[in-house]
């Protein structure tokens, strides 16, 4: 059973101020299997704190100090990328393949941006002006849990290259995830402060990172909902802000393609880690003169997805991360059908033999027109 009362915060890992305690549900068999005590506004203040007076010496570092710390944080992390797999399977039910894949993509991120930066030139000439690469401060990175330590990793490569102390909130759904990731990151031995991690509400700690003016920059990966509110936060103190938000992207499949390819690679660019990917390609387009054909193929190719058990490495689609998301993807699929739209395979309820689990049916709609739901919106979902 986990337990996860502390923060991360100056090199040091510190009880939290907060009292919020929030259970840990493994989604594939709905077990309790941990509780983290969240952090609160004063939480947040002191990581700024910190970061703020770690930011001071690292306006000073040169490359080569920048570029042995990404190399330190490579090592760190790439002993720990079974642990993170692990995490990132029992906590939000990530498939055996994808958890692979964002576990090494983890320690490759401050190794992309170590060689990146050996060709970067910090100091340029343009004309008659000399141009100075300066770190903007210290940085807010706030991260999903559909991608914890990918995304932190390559947010905190990019920061320490640039030069910049930060601030890092990874979701409140991701305590053993970033649990894991923090005590790799701390086995780096970077200087003290040079990031901080902390879990907490948006209402506080998001609020307080977005307001904060010590904070310079902010990069969020989330909803579009969440994004508006930092962007508008942010304003007072002028902070640069960089959102990846919520996406609907579509496959789009032209007369001469070859379908044998074509349709394999659409399914798995809409169902990736489980459907609950913002880059997933959910909407697939095709000629009207092939559009019989395709769906044939669709139907069939989904019938024979493996759901299962996310550590199984059979297991094509796992579960959904938590209750409240396996109802907003249920609601989806009726809204579909009560619209008009016609329904080629899945449905609503668990797939066959699953009678416990935030498993979902992997569903297709076709003769969906632009106006219904489930074409305008992220269902975050099998669908």
């Amino acid at each position: 059973m986990w337990k996860i009362d502390h923060s991360y915060m100056d090199g040091a890992f510190v009880p939290v101020h907060g009292n919020e305690t929030v259970a840990c549900i493994n989604p594939a068999t709905e077990a309790v299997i941990g509780a983290v005590t969240l952090a609160d506004r004063d939480d947040a203040r002191r990581a700024i704190a910190a970061a703020a007076r770690a930011q001071v010496a690292m306006n000073r570092t040169s490359k080569a100090e920048r570029i042995d710390m990404l190399e330190r944080l490579q090592a760190a992390v790439l002993a720990s990328t079974n642990e993170i797999r692990d995490t990132a399977i029992e906590e939000y039910g990530a498939p055996l393949a994808r958890a692979q894949w964002v576990s090494r993509y983890a320690s490759q991120s401050f190794a992309n941006a170590a060689q990146v930066l050996k060709d970067y030139e910090l100091v340029r000439s343009i004309g008659d002006a000399t141009v100075v690469m300066e770190p903007v401060g210290v940085s807010a990175l706030i991260a999903p849990w559909n991608s914890t330590a990918g995304t932190i990793c390559s947010k905190l490569a990019s920061a320490i290259a640039a030069g910049c102390a930060s601030v890092i909130k990874p979701s409140e759904l991701s305590p053993l995830q970033t649990d894991v990731l923090a005590h790799a990151l701390h086995g780096a031995g970077l200087p003290k402060g040079v990031f901080n991690i902390l879990l907490g509400r948006g209402s506080d700690v998001g609020d307080e990172i977005s307001t904060n003016p010590q904070i310079a920059k902010v990069s969020f990966t989330g909803s579009t909902a969440t994004g508006k509110l930092i962007a508008r936060a942010g304003i007072e103190t002028m902070k640069r802000v960089s959102l990846s938000l919520t996406g609907k992207s579509a496959s789009i499949v032209l007369d001469d393609a070859d379908l044998d390819t074509a349709i394999p690679l659409a399914l798995n660019a809409a169902f990736m880690n489980n459907g609950q990917a913002c880059v997933a390609g959910t909407r697939l387009l095709v000629p009207r003169s092939q559009a019989k054909e395709v769906i044939e193929r669709v139907k069939s190719l989904v019938a024979v997805m493996v759901v299962g058990h996310p550590q199984d490495p059979s297991t094509v689609i796992g579960p959904l991360v938590n209750q409240a998301q396996f109802d907003r993807v249920q609601g989806y699929i009726r809204r579909g059908q009560a619209q008009g739209a016609t329904l080629v395979v899945g449905g609503e309820g668990r797939p066959a033999g699953f009678e416990q689990g935030y498993f979902v049916r992997p569903t297709v709609f076709a003769d969906v027109s632009n106006d219904m739901d489930i074409a305008q919106e992220e269902i975050f979902g099998p669908v």
